[in-house]
Protein backbone atom coordinates (compact mmCIF):
# COMPACT_ATOMS: atom_id res chain seq x y z
CA UNK A 1 0.00 0.00 0.00
CA UNK A 2 3.00 2.66 1.04
CA UNK A 3 4.80 3.49 -1.19
CA UNK A 4 8.62 3.10 -0.39
CA UNK A 5 10.33 6.48 -1.77
CA UNK A 6 8.25 9.95 -1.97
CA UNK A 7 8.60 11.57 -5.65
CA UNK A 8 8.58 15.11 -5.94
CA UNK A 9 5.42 17.26 -6.91
CA UNK A 10 6.27 20.24 -8.27
CA UNK A 11 4.48 23.41 -9.46
CA UNK A 12 1.53 23.70 -6.23
CA UNK A 13 0.18 26.94 -5.96
CA UNK A 14 0.74 29.34 -2.99
CA UNK A 15 -0.52 31.88 -2.37
CA UNK A 16 -1.27 34.76 0.66
CA UNK A 17 -3.69 33.56 3.31
CA UNK A 18 -5.86 36.54 5.08
CA UNK A 19 -5.24 36.08 8.20
CA UNK A 20 -6.77 38.94 9.44
CA UNK A 21 -10.29 36.97 8.56
CA UNK A 22 -9.48 34.62 11.28
CA UNK A 23 -8.30 31.48 9.32
CA UNK A 24 -5.41 29.51 10.06
CA UNK A 25 -2.99 28.74 7.16
CA UNK A 26 -1.11 25.10 7.34
CA UNK A 27 2.78 25.29 8.37
CA UNK A 28 4.29 23.13 5.47
CA UNK A 29 6.87 21.52 7.67
CA UNK A 30 4.77 20.90 10.66
CA UNK A 31 1.85 19.97 8.31
CA UNK A 32 2.66 15.67 8.90
CA UNK A 33 -0.42 15.58 11.60
CA UNK A 34 -3.79 16.39 10.58
CA UNK A 35 -5.17 19.31 12.65
CA UNK A 36 -7.23 18.72 15.35
CA UNK A 37 -10.89 16.62 14.27
CA UNK A 38 -13.58 19.25 13.16
CA UNK A 39 -11.08 21.79 12.28
CA UNK A 40 -12.62 23.16 8.75
CA UNK A 41 -10.62 24.74 6.07
CA UNK A 42 -12.48 27.88 5.02
CA UNK A 43 -9.20 30.20 4.26
CA UNK A 44 -9.92 33.37 2.65
CA UNK A 45 -7.54 34.35 -0.15
CA UNK A 46 -6.23 38.20 -0.71
CA UNK A 47 -5.67 37.58 -4.45
CA UNK A 48 -7.94 36.92 -7.63
CA UNK A 49 -8.88 33.81 -8.60
CA UNK A 50 -6.04 32.00 -9.89
CA UNK A 51 -5.76 30.29 -13.32
CA UNK A 52 -3.68 29.40 -15.99
CA UNK A 53 -4.68 28.81 -19.73
CA UNK A 54 -1.20 26.84 -20.52
CA UNK A 55 -2.42 24.25 -18.27
CA UNK A 56 -4.41 21.44 -19.59
CA UNK A 57 -7.83 21.04 -18.16
CA UNK A 58 -9.67 17.76 -18.88
CA UNK A 59 -11.89 17.43 -21.83
CA UNK A 60 -14.06 14.71 -22.98
CA UNK A 61 -16.21 14.37 -19.98
CA UNK A 62 -20.34 15.19 -20.23
CA UNK A 63 -21.03 18.41 -18.74
CA UNK A 64 -17.47 20.07 -18.46
CA UNK A 65 -18.32 23.35 -20.92
CA UNK A 66 -21.43 24.00 -19.28
CA UNK A 67 -19.85 24.08 -15.97
CA UNK A 68 -16.82 26.09 -16.67
CA UNK A 69 -18.30 29.43 -15.49
CA UNK A 70 -19.97 28.16 -12.62
CA UNK A 71 -17.95 29.41 -9.15
CA UNK A 72 -17.72 26.44 -6.67
CA UNK A 73 -17.25 26.50 -2.80
CA UNK A 74 -14.83 24.38 -1.18
CA UNK A 75 -14.89 23.25 2.33
CA UNK A 76 -12.58 21.17 3.71
CA UNK A 77 -12.75 19.03 6.74
CA UNK A 78 -9.68 16.90 8.13
CA UNK A 79 -9.32 12.98 9.59
CA UNK A 80 -8.25 10.40 11.25
CA UNK A 81 -8.19 7.06 12.43
CA UNK A 82 -5.71 4.37 13.23
CA UNK A 83 -5.59 0.91 11.29
CA UNK A 84 -6.07 -2.23 13.80
CA UNK A 85 -4.18 -3.78 13.42
CA UNK A 86 -1.17 -1.76 12.03
CA UNK A 87 -0.36 -2.91 8.10
CA UNK A 88 2.80 -3.92 7.19
CA UNK A 89 4.64 -3.33 4.22
CA UNK A 90 8.43 -3.45 2.96
CA UNK A 91 8.13 0.42 3.66
CA UNK A 92 7.46 -0.34 7.60
CA UNK A 93 4.65 -0.86 9.75
CA UNK A 94 1.46 1.68 8.87
CA UNK A 95 -0.87 2.18 11.77
CA UNK A 96 -2.72 5.78 11.37
CA UNK A 97 -4.83 7.03 8.36
CA UNK A 98 -5.30 10.73 7.90
CA UNK A 99 -6.64 13.23 5.32
CA UNK A 100 -9.49 15.81 4.25
CA UNK A 101 -12.65 15.52 2.88
CA UNK A 102 -13.62 18.26 0.26
CA UNK A 103 -17.46 19.61 0.13
CA UNK A 104 -18.06 21.31 -3.06
CA UNK A 105 -20.97 23.57 -3.52
CA UNK A 106 -21.77 25.25 -6.38
CA UNK A 107 -23.48 28.44 -5.61
CA UNK A 108 -25.61 28.93 -8.45
CA UNK A 109 -27.82 25.75 -7.84
CA UNK A 110 -26.86 25.02 -4.46
CA UNK A 111 -25.83 21.48 -5.26
CA UNK A 112 -22.89 19.96 -3.45
CA UNK A 113 -20.78 17.11 -4.06
CA UNK A 114 -17.88 15.20 -2.30
CA UNK A 115 -14.16 14.07 -2.63
CA UNK A 116 -11.27 13.52 -0.31
CA UNK A 117 -7.40 13.77 -0.32
CA UNK A 118 -6.30 10.32 1.57
CA UNK A 119 -2.03 10.84 0.87
CA UNK A 120 0.50 8.70 2.13
CA UNK A 121 2.89 10.33 4.88
CA UNK A 122 5.74 11.51 2.69
CA UNK A 123 2.97 13.48 0.71
CA UNK A 124 1.07 14.66 3.42
CA UNK A 125 3.28 17.97 4.35
CA UNK A 126 2.83 19.15 0.49
CA UNK A 127 -0.96 18.42 0.94
CA UNK A 128 -1.76 20.25 3.05
CA UNK A 129 0.19 23.30 2.25
CA UNK A 130 -1.81 22.74 -1.17
CA UNK A 131 -5.26 22.68 0.29
CA UNK A 132 -3.99 25.61 2.56
CA UNK A 133 -3.49 27.68 -0.20
CA UNK A 134 -6.52 27.17 -2.52
CA UNK A 135 -9.27 29.82 -2.67
CA UNK A 136 -12.31 29.33 -0.75
CA UNK A 137 -14.38 29.99 -3.93
CA UNK A 138 -13.40 28.91 -7.68
CA UNK A 139 -15.04 28.66 -10.92
CA UNK A 140 -15.15 25.31 -12.46
CA UNK A 141 -12.87 26.13 -14.96
CA UNK A 142 -10.27 27.44 -12.91
CA UNK A 143 -10.31 24.33 -10.99
CA UNK A 144 -9.62 22.07 -13.22
CA UNK A 145 -6.85 24.30 -14.77
CA UNK A 146 -5.43 23.52 -10.95
CA UNK A 147 -5.25 20.47 -11.68
CA UNK A 148 -2.26 19.37 -13.13
CA UNK A 149 -0.25 21.45 -10.50
CA UNK A 150 -1.82 20.34 -7.72
CA UNK A 151 -0.77 16.85 -5.23
CA UNK A 152 -2.13 13.66 -7.01
CA UNK A 153 -4.25 12.85 -3.72
CA UNK A 154 -5.45 16.77 -3.45
CA UNK A 155 -5.99 16.67 -7.09
CA UNK A 156 -8.07 13.46 -6.87
CA UNK A 157 -10.00 15.10 -4.29
CA UNK A 158 -11.29 17.95 -6.43
CA UNK A 159 -11.29 15.83 -9.61
CA UNK A 160 -13.95 13.42 -7.81
CA UNK A 161 -16.32 16.33 -6.74
CA UNK A 162 -16.36 17.95 -10.41
CA UNK A 163 -17.31 14.31 -11.70
CA UNK A 164 -20.14 14.15 -8.72
CA UNK A 165 -21.64 17.47 -10.31
CA UNK A 166 -20.75 16.26 -14.30
CA UNK A 167 -23.13 13.31 -13.20
CA UNK A 168 -20.01 10.88 -14.31
CA UNK A 169 -21.43 8.47 -12.04
CA UNK A 170 -24.31 7.88 -14.39
CA UNK A 171 -27.53 6.54 -12.88
CA UNK A 172 -25.74 6.30 -9.47
CA UNK A 173 -22.62 4.53 -7.72
CA UNK A 174 -21.96 0.99 -8.51
CA UNK A 175 -20.92 -1.05 -5.82
CA UNK A 176 -17.62 -2.68 -5.39
CA UNK A 177 -17.48 -6.24 -7.09
CA UNK A 178 -15.50 -9.11 -5.52
CA UNK A 179 -12.71 -8.30 -3.87
CA UNK A 180 -9.23 -10.14 -3.14
CA UNK A 181 -7.94 -11.06 0.22
CA UNK A 182 -5.55 -8.92 1.88
CA UNK A 183 -3.61 -11.01 4.09
CA UNK A 184 -1.56 -9.54 6.55
CA UNK A 185 2.66 -9.71 5.78
CA UNK A 186 5.23 -12.24 7.77
CA UNK A 187 3.93 -15.77 9.32
CA UNK A 188 0.81 -14.75 10.45
CA UNK A 189 -0.90 -15.13 6.60
CA UNK A 190 -0.66 -18.78 7.22
CA UNK A 191 -3.32 -18.83 9.83
CA UNK A 192 -4.91 -15.97 8.26
CA UNK A 193 -5.17 -17.83 5.25
CA UNK A 194 -6.44 -20.99 6.66
CA UNK A 195 -9.09 -19.03 8.60
CA UNK A 196 -10.48 -17.32 5.48
CA UNK A 197 -10.48 -20.50 3.56
CA UNK A 198 -12.70 -21.99 6.02
CA UNK A 199 -15.52 -19.81 5.44
CA UNK A 200 -18.60 -20.51 3.05
CA UNK A 201 -18.19 -19.16 -0.70
CA UNK A 202 -14.76 -19.39 -0.49
CA UNK A 203 -13.58 -21.79 -3.09
CA UNK A 204 -11.74 -21.75 -6.42
CA UNK A 205 -12.34 -17.90 -7.14
CA UNK A 206 -10.70 -16.54 -4.51
CA UNK A 207 -8.07 -14.24 -4.62
CA UNK A 208 -5.85 -13.51 -2.27
CA UNK A 209 -2.81 -11.13 -1.82
CA UNK A 210 0.25 -11.47 0.20
CA UNK A 211 2.62 -7.84 1.62
CA UNK A 212 6.35 -9.52 1.13
CA UNK A 213 9.45 -7.85 1.46
CA UNK A 214 8.91 -7.90 5.42
CA UNK A 215 10.49 -11.01 6.58
CA UNK A 216 14.03 -12.47 4.85
CA UNK A 217 13.91 -13.90 1.98
CA UNK A 218 14.50 -17.45 2.40
CA UNK A 219 11.46 -17.10 5.27
CA UNK A 220 9.00 -15.24 3.13
CA UNK A 221 10.12 -18.36 0.79
CA UNK A 222 9.08 -20.88 3.01
CA UNK A 223 5.54 -19.04 4.40
CA UNK A 224 5.21 -18.48 0.35
CA UNK A 225 5.28 -22.71 0.45
CA UNK A 226 2.65 -23.12 3.05
CA UNK A 227 0.33 -20.56 1.14
CA UNK A 228 0.23 -21.99 -1.81
CA UNK A 229 -0.13 -25.59 -0.38
CA UNK A 230 -3.67 -24.35 1.40
CA UNK A 231 -4.75 -22.74 -1.73
CA UNK A 232 -7.60 -24.53 -3.38
CA UNK A 233 -6.85 -25.41 -7.31
CA UNK A 234 -7.90 -22.51 -9.38
CA UNK A 235 -7.35 -19.69 -6.81
CA UNK A 236 -5.04 -16.99 -7.31
CA UNK A 237 -2.56 -15.42 -5.23
CA UNK A 238 -1.02 -12.56 -5.64
CA UNK A 239 2.09 -10.98 -3.88
CA UNK A 240 3.08 -7.52 -3.65
CA UNK A 241 6.72 -6.12 -2.76
CA UNK A 242 5.78 -2.25 -2.79
CA UNK A 243 9.23 -1.68 -4.71
CA UNK A 244 11.14 -3.56 -2.09
CA UNK A 245 13.39 -5.91 -3.67
CA UNK A 246 16.46 -5.81 -5.85
CA UNK A 247 16.74 -7.33 -8.98
CA UNK A 248 18.43 -10.95 -6.86
CA UNK A 249 15.81 -11.23 -4.85
CA UNK A 250 13.57 -11.02 -7.63
CA UNK A 251 15.02 -13.44 -9.77
CA UNK A 252 14.73 -15.94 -6.74
CA UNK A 253 11.23 -15.54 -6.55
CA UNK A 254 10.52 -15.40 -10.40
CA UNK A 255 12.89 -18.63 -10.54
CA UNK A 256 10.03 -20.43 -8.05
CA UNK A 257 6.69 -18.52 -9.67
CA UNK A 258 7.70 -18.47 -13.04
CA UNK A 259 5.31 -22.01 -13.91
CA UNK A 260 3.25 -21.36 -10.76
CA UNK A 261 -0.41 -22.19 -11.88
CA UNK A 262 -1.89 -20.34 -8.70
CA UNK A 263 0.31 -16.92 -9.21
CA UNK A 264 -1.56 -13.77 -10.58
CA UNK A 265 0.72 -11.80 -10.49
CA UNK A 266 3.76 -9.61 -9.30
CA UNK A 267 2.59 -6.63 -7.80
CA UNK A 268 5.55 -3.61 -8.50
CA UNK A 269 8.76 -6.10 -7.32
CA UNK A 270 11.41 -3.51 -8.03
CA UNK A 271 11.19 0.03 -8.29
CA UNK A 272 9.33 2.25 -10.30
CA UNK A 273 13.10 3.29 -12.06
CA UNK A 274 14.04 -0.20 -12.35
CA UNK A 275 12.47 -0.73 -16.15
CA UNK A 276 14.42 -2.56 -17.66
CA UNK A 277 14.67 -4.74 -14.46
CA UNK A 278 10.94 -5.05 -14.49
CA UNK A 279 10.25 -5.86 -18.25
CA UNK A 280 12.53 -8.67 -17.73
CA UNK A 281 10.38 -9.78 -15.16
CA UNK A 282 7.43 -9.34 -16.97
CA UNK A 283 8.87 -11.47 -19.81
CA UNK A 284 8.87 -14.67 -17.68
CA UNK A 285 6.00 -13.63 -15.26
CA UNK A 286 3.04 -11.71 -14.87
CA UNK A 287 3.46 -8.33 -13.50
CA UNK A 288 1.50 -5.87 -12.33
CA UNK A 289 2.73 -2.11 -11.88
CA UNK A 290 1.23 0.21 -8.65
CA UNK A 291 4.06 2.71 -7.44
CA UNK A 292 5.14 3.46 -10.88
CA UNK A 293 1.99 4.99 -12.11
CA UNK A 294 2.54 7.43 -9.60
CA UNK A 295 6.12 8.11 -9.53
CA UNK A 296 8.07 10.72 -12.36
CA UNK A 297 10.18 8.06 -13.97
CA UNK A 298 6.54 6.69 -15.18
CA UNK A 299 5.58 3.08 -16.78
CA UNK A 300 8.30 1.29 -19.47
CA UNK A 301 7.32 2.05 -22.71
CA UNK A 302 5.47 -0.52 -24.66
CA UNK A 303 4.51 -2.39 -20.76
CA UNK A 304 3.09 -5.63 -21.69
CA UNK A 305 1.66 -6.46 -17.96
CA UNK A 306 -1.36 -5.48 -15.37
CA UNK A 307 -1.73 -1.62 -13.84
CA UNK A 308 -2.89 -1.56 -10.04
CA UNK A 309 -4.21 1.44 -9.95
CA UNK A 310 -4.76 3.43 -6.32
CA UNK A 311 -6.89 6.27 -7.88
CA UNK A 312 -6.70 8.34 -4.52
CA UNK A 313 -3.12 8.88 -4.83
CA UNK A 314 -2.80 9.42 -9.00
CA UNK A 315 -4.69 12.67 -9.32
CA UNK A 316 -7.84 13.87 -11.07
CA UNK A 317 -10.10 10.58 -11.54
CA UNK A 318 -11.77 11.66 -14.98
CA UNK A 319 -9.43 9.96 -17.50
CA UNK A 320 -8.94 6.76 -15.39
CA UNK A 321 -13.17 6.85 -15.62
CA UNK A 322 -12.75 7.27 -19.31
CA UNK A 323 -10.57 4.78 -19.89
CA UNK A 324 -12.60 2.00 -18.05
CA UNK A 325 -15.89 3.17 -19.62
CA UNK A 326 -14.47 2.31 -22.89
CA UNK A 327 -12.99 -1.06 -21.99
CA UNK A 328 -9.17 -0.36 -21.11
CA UNK A 329 -7.65 -3.92 -20.67
CA UNK A 330 -5.36 -5.38 -17.62
CA UNK A 331 -6.61 -2.72 -15.01
CA UNK A 332 -6.89 -3.21 -11.28
CA UNK A 333 -8.48 -0.82 -9.34
CA UNK A 334 -7.07 -0.64 -5.77
CA UNK A 335 -7.86 1.36 -2.16
CA UNK A 336 -5.45 3.36 -0.48
CA UNK A 337 -7.77 3.13 3.02
CA UNK A 338 -10.15 5.80 2.21
CA UNK A 339 -12.96 6.90 4.00
CA UNK A 340 -16.71 6.26 2.80
CA UNK A 341 -16.25 9.25 0.60
CA UNK A 342 -13.03 7.93 -1.40
CA UNK A 343 -13.99 4.90 -1.19
CA UNK A 344 -17.56 4.87 -2.99
CA UNK A 345 -15.70 6.04 -5.79
CA UNK A 346 -12.68 3.36 -5.76
CA UNK A 347 -15.84 1.12 -5.67
CA UNK A 348 -17.45 2.56 -8.95
CA UNK A 349 -14.05 2.72 -10.74
CA UNK A 350 -13.58 -1.40 -9.41
CA UNK A 351 -16.92 -2.43 -10.62
CA UNK A 352 -16.38 -1.11 -14.28
CA UNK A 353 -12.95 -3.21 -14.22
CA UNK A 354 -15.58 -5.89 -13.87
CA UNK A 355 -17.81 -5.19 -16.67
CA UNK A 356 -14.46 -4.64 -19.13
CA UNK A 357 -12.92 -7.27 -20.94
CA UNK A 358 -10.24 -8.45 -18.41
CA UNK A 359 -11.94 -8.61 -15.33
CA UNK A 360 -10.48 -9.05 -12.20
CA UNK A 361 -11.27 -9.04 -8.20
CA UNK A 362 -10.26 -5.61 -7.26
CA UNK A 363 -8.25 -4.81 -4.20
CA UNK A 364 -10.66 -3.83 -1.63
CA UNK A 365 -8.86 -4.68 1.17
CA UNK A 366 -11.78 -6.48 2.99
CA UNK A 367 -11.12 -5.72 7.02
CA UNK A 368 -8.94 -3.19 6.84
CA UNK A 369 -9.45 0.56 7.05
CA UNK A 370 -11.96 2.84 8.33
CA UNK A 371 -15.22 1.78 10.29
CA UNK A 372 -18.72 2.90 11.48
CA UNK A 373 -19.88 6.34 9.78
CA UNK A 374 -16.75 6.90 8.53
CA UNK A 375 -16.58 4.11 6.31
CA UNK A 376 -20.20 4.78 5.11
CA UNK A 377 -21.03 5.51 1.98
CA UNK A 378 -23.46 8.60 2.62
CA UNK A 379 -21.43 11.87 2.47
CA UNK A 380 -22.94 13.60 5.37
CA UNK A 381 -22.61 10.84 7.70
CA UNK A 382 -18.97 10.72 6.39
CA UNK A 383 -18.42 14.40 7.07
CA UNK A 384 -20.17 15.07 10.60
CA UNK A 385 -18.38 11.60 11.39
CA UNK A 386 -14.85 13.54 10.95
CA UNK A 387 -15.44 16.18 12.94
CA UNK A 388 -16.11 13.88 16.04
Amino acid sequence: MAACAAGPVAGYCVVELDRAAGRRPVDPPAAGPSPPAGADYRQQISCPALSNPQRSRPRGWAGHCSMAGMVMQLEWRPYRFALQPPMVTACGPWSERCGWLLRLQDLQSGRLSWGEAAPMAHEHALCAASISALPTELSAGDLNDLLSALPGPVAFAIGLALAELEGLQGDGWLPAPASALLLPAGDVAITALEQALSRPGNTSAFVAKWKVGVLECDRELQVLEQLLEQLPVGAKLRLDANGGWDRATAGRWAMRLEQEAKLHWLEQPLPPRAHAGLLALARRLPVALDESLRDGAGVPSDWPGWRAHKPALEGDPRPLLQQLEIGAPRRMVSTALETGIGGRAIAHLAALVSRGPTPCAAGMAPGWGASGDLASHDPQLVWEAASQ
